[in-house]
């Protein structure tokens, strides 16, 4: 029985990650008032080991500071949007890791899988001359595939993730050799349906802001409806300060992130797209049964078997997921750099794309995270590599912060873990 609990519990922990539980906040609102409620549930949550994302949010204004004081165009209009470009496809493929890591497992094929589905693409769009978007719906789907095939070894035969991925690393990379042949290296038309992924930029104002306006006006509509549902069910439910707030508090960030944006090309397209996904995922984590399943399976899977759950099936699918979203962020790298080639998805895209995870806040040790990690982590990681850059300092120096911070960011992991263990929440 007690296992059952904890698998139960998996579920309901990842997703207060990205913020304070509704019934707790509501309680403590309702104890002494919005400001002083907060701050009780902030402090009591940090005390049990449970510091979502704060460890992230200090770390990029500490980096700010840092890098703005040395470099002071880092700040600046044109290179918050070449950040905001950059971090996008390493990020849809940090983003598919989130998923793999919330299982407790490591996907080492990430980055040859991107570059393997977006050779697929471009032989079918530049050689074969079909259709872009069908293209790219084929090679999503074969990454898809390919994680699939790669979860079953994984779940139905018992080989460890880890190896299996380590061949996969091996094994899909001389697939992108086979696949790009003698001509080596593709170049994707400039004026395409593919490059204009990550080369459009929503230049009009308006439409800049309406990028934030509609899904933030969603989301307020859903914190009404919740706290209406819980108020039938006579449960404690957020006080208009404390939905104002989150509402609130999102809307001046995303305004801020459009006026900045505004002030060079405009809001890009590729960071609509990965921003939207990452919501989309974090939804589908925290809102439906097949998202608190990848919790629990990832929290205890021997008691989430018992409680009635394919185990199975939710791995082979969450692998699944991961490498079709590798897919996606390999389209979208050839779509900025405008070509594949034979170092596509080599080098340091699939060490950037796990640290981005972990650095983010999605445990090692599986059944909490969220995956707006994706999105923090990479911003981490991308900020590093743009400081070092301004700071016309060697890649020795970028290396060593990066294994730096991803240190950090495990160990406080390690010592959530002991806090939530201590406190009874683990």
């Amino acid at each position: 029985m007690n296992d059952v609990d904890s698998s139960a519990r998996g579920p309901r922990e990842g997703a207060a990650s990205a913020g304070a539980s509704g019934t707790s906040a509501g309680v403590a609102v309702a104890e002494g008032g919005f400001v002083r409620g907060w701050l009780d549930v902030a402090v009591r949550r940090v005390r049990g080991g449970e510091l979502g994302a704060l460890p992230v949010l200090v770390g990029l204004l500490l980096m700010a500071a840092v890098f703005q004081s040395q470099a002071p165009t880092f700040l600046s209009a044109r290179n918050l949007s070449n950040l905001t470009l950059q971090i996008v496809p390493t990020g849809l493929i940090a983003l598919g890791i989130v998923l793999v890591l919330l299982l407790g497992e490591v996907d080492l094929s990430a980055g040859s899988v991107s570059g393997l589905c977006a050779a697929v693409m471009a032989v079918l769009s530049v050689k074969q001359g079909w259709p872009p978007v069908l293209a790219i719906a084929v090679a999503v789907l074969a990454g898809a595939t390919i994680g699939a095939a790669q979860g079953f070894f994984f779940a139905r035969l018992g080989v460890p993730s880890f190896v299996v991925t380590l061949a996969g690393l091996i094994g899909w990379q001389g697939a992108l050799l086979y696949v790009l042949g003698a001509t080596g290296t593709l170049n994707i038309p400039y004026d395409g349906a593919v490059a204009a992924f990550a080369n459009t930029f929503l230049s009009r104002v308006a439409l800049g802001y309406a990028v934030v306006l509609l899904p933030i006006g969603l989301y307020l509509v859903a914190l009404l409806r919740g706290a209406a549902r819980r108020a039938r069910a006579g449960l404690p439910r957020p006080g208009a300060a404390e939905i104002g707030a989150r509402a609130g508090g999102l809307l001046l960030l995303g305004l801020a992130a459009v006026y900045v944006l505004n002030l060079t090309r405009g809001v890009p397209l590729a960071l609509v797209i990965f921003v939207g996904l990452v919501a989309a995922f974090d939804l589908v984590l925290r809102k439906t049964r097949a998202g608190r399943m990848v919790f629990a399976v990832g929290g205890n899977a021997e008691a989430a078997r018992r409680a009635g759950i394919n185990v199975a099936a939710v791995r082979i699918t969450t692998f699944a997921v991961a490498a079709a979203m590798a897919a996606v962020g390999g389209v979208m790298q050839a779509s900025r750099l405008f070509a594949v080639n034979q170092a596509s998805g080599s080098g340091d895209v699939l060490l950037n794309a796990i640290a981005a995870a972990v650095i983010g806040g999605t445990s090692l040790f599986g059944g909490r995270g969220s995956a707006w990690s994706a999105l923090l982590g990479m911003l981490v990681i991308g900020s590093i590599q743009s400081g070092i850059l301004l700071l016309d300092l060697q890649s020795d120096a970028q290396y060593m912060i990066t294994a730096a911070v991803l240190l950090v960011a495990v160990t406080v992991d390690a010592l959530s873990r002991r806090g939530r263990k201590a406190s009874g929440r683990a």
